[in-house]
């Protein structure tokens, strides 16, 4: 199966963000070059331990749970969503590698957690982090 940049774009990323309520051109625009042009700082940096698209950490999908999702009920709701009912239950970070929708929307919520600029309306500037 081959994937194109805009396939990943227009089939996954977006629609996952509208899902969430959370679609800016920025948001969009940062997790497809998370997924494409492996950053080498930053929420992604550890690339090559991490499962799925994002190369998300176990420990990382787990604190997001743990300490932000459990918190957050209306986003935990709609992450959970979109996770497979069995597969789910039985090995959540398995949702990571096999779920692009469900490994988007925690690569989103990592970011959004660290006060990252995605819940802002594209402006046509660029915004920072402090």
């Amino acid at each position: 199966m081959y994937v194109t940049a805009e396939h990943l774009r227009d089939q996954v990323i977006r629609p996952t963000l509208e899902y969430l309520g959370a679609w800016t051109p920025a948001a969009e625009s940062f997790l497809l070059h998370a997924a494409i042009d492996v950053p080498d700082v930053g929420l992604f940096s550890a690339r090559h331990d991490g499962l799925g698209l994002f190369h998300i950490t176990a420990a990382q999908h787990r604190d997001l749970w743990d300490r932000y999702l459990a918190f957050n009920p209306d986003y935990a709701s709609r992450v959970r969503g979109l996770a497979s009912q069995r597969a789910f239950l039985s090995d959540p970070d398995s949702e990571l590698q096999t779920n692009l929708s469900y490994c988007t929307a925690i690569a989103w919520l990592l970011q959004k957690r660290a006060g990252g600029f995605l819940d802002q309306p594209d402006t046509g500037t660029t915004a920072t982090t402090a």
